[in-house]
């Protein structure tokens, strides 16, 4: 198979559909594909742009069932290629940076990053708001620019707040890859002086939690987020941008909400068990960091089908799944001495609709560990 074999711009279509549902790391990581370098298409359907190479190859696969489409290694991305071959089928394909905005003027940040934290602002207070209307306020403000590019510069900010320790918009996942001091700058310089924003995040991650009632734990696993493998250098504590607080790490610390997720972990542990035919086993699972106290490394002592014991440290967000989360050091080396047996569950969107992933074995194989802090004492270390 070929790539001038793709004719179908309903395969396109279809492609581009999964890709909207899912989410760009889920739809890369199902189909074996990296982040596109060069061009991205658009989805005409909702204005969202995609990885161009990856949706050409998947494409193939909806317009030939049964043949798996082509894999990334099978053909070329690029001007010549993918970007020809869709743009005969009637998609607008453009070059990566065209999309992601990157020469932005500052008057332009300074007016989507004012959108942006009002629409966050409204969320966080769990106001009604149209996402829409915003995205069509914004483009008759910035003339030239397109729903693609707002949406992409939208992505942006949503990388930026959670390296200031905020929440960020529902629908907007993080994109790393952009103008860094400018756009850094304007959000801190904003998120300063905008104090219904503070009052509202600060409600929002100090809130008490209930355990939800859920019905089909079959519907609450969801991908592994892709962690990004490109190195960048972190500022140093004292060169990063001033914030009001670390709203993650208060949140972290709420003991209502750690308390919920580790019961509503407890009852998808039960229930996993019991769908492999383990319910004895699965009566044994263990609240532990109930029954013996916090400080063993784990929260949840379970069972594979064969007996074998699992250790599940338990970690709950109310905000969405690229949320970062925080690991203490007894943790991190208990991950490490018992790397076979031991899972983290992130639990995200714990009050509208939990969810979770599994991280199994050592902590620091899965994430970037980000050093926040030092115990000092005047003794022995």
């Amino acid at each position: 198979m070929k790539l001038n074999d793709l004719t179908s711009a309903a395969a396109v279509q279809a492609a581009l559909d999964e890709f909207s549902t899912i989410g760009q790391d889920s739809f890369l990581r199902r189909h074996g594909f990296g982040k596109a370098s060069g061009y991205l298409v658009c989805n005409p359907r909702d204005g969202s742009w995609a990885d161009s190479k990856a949706v050409a190859g998947v494409a193939l696969a909806y317009q030939f069932p049964g043949t798996g489409g082509l894999l990334a290694a099978q053909f070329s991305g690029g001007v010549m290629t993918v970007q020809r071959r869709l743009q005969m089928l009637g998609f607008e394909v453009k070059r990566l940076e065209e999309v992601s905005g990157r020469d932005w003027s500052s008057d332009e940040v300074t007016l989507i990053v004012a959108d942006y934290l009002a629409m966050l602002s409204f969320e966080l207070n769990g106001q009604r708001y149209n996402k829409a209307e915003h995205r069509r306020r914004v483009l008759e403000q910035l003339p030239g620019r397109s729903a693609g590019a707002v949406e992409f510069k939208h992505c942006n900010i949503s990388a930026v707040m959670l390296e200031l320790g905020f929440p960020y918009l529902k629908g907007y996942l993080p994109r790393s890859n952009f103008q860094r001091s400018l756009l850094v700058d304007e959000v801190s310089r904003q998120v300063i002086n905008h104090r219904a924003l503070d009052e509202a995040a600060l409600l929002a991650v100090q809130r008490p939690a209930l355990e939800p009632s859920v019905l089909d734990f079959s519907a609450v696993k969801a991908d592994v987020p892709a962690c990004e493998t490109a190195v960048r250098e972190l500022a140093p504590a004292y060169a990063r941008p001033p914030v009001q607080r670390d709203y993650l790490a208060r949140e972290a610390h709420n003991r209502s909400l750690g308390a919920a997720g580790e019961a509503f972990a407890l009852s998808f542990e039960r229930w996993r068990l019991q769908q492999l035919g383990a319910g004895q086993l699965a009566e044994r699972v263990e609240h532990v960091s109930a029954t013996e106290g916090d400080g063993l490394g784990y929260d949840i002592r379970s069972f594979e089908p064969d007996g074998h014991e699992r250790y599940i440290e338990v970690k709950t967000t109310s905000f969405g799944v690229r949320t970062p989360f925080f690991v203490t050091d007894n943790e991190l080396r208990f991950s490490r001495d018992r790397a076979p047996q031991f899972r983290v569950y992130r639990l995200f969107d714990f009050r509208v609709r939990p969810r979770l992933f599994e991280l199994a074995g050592p902590i620091d194989l899965h994430c970037h560990l980000d050093p926040t802090g030092y115990r000092a004492s005047f003794g022995p270390g």
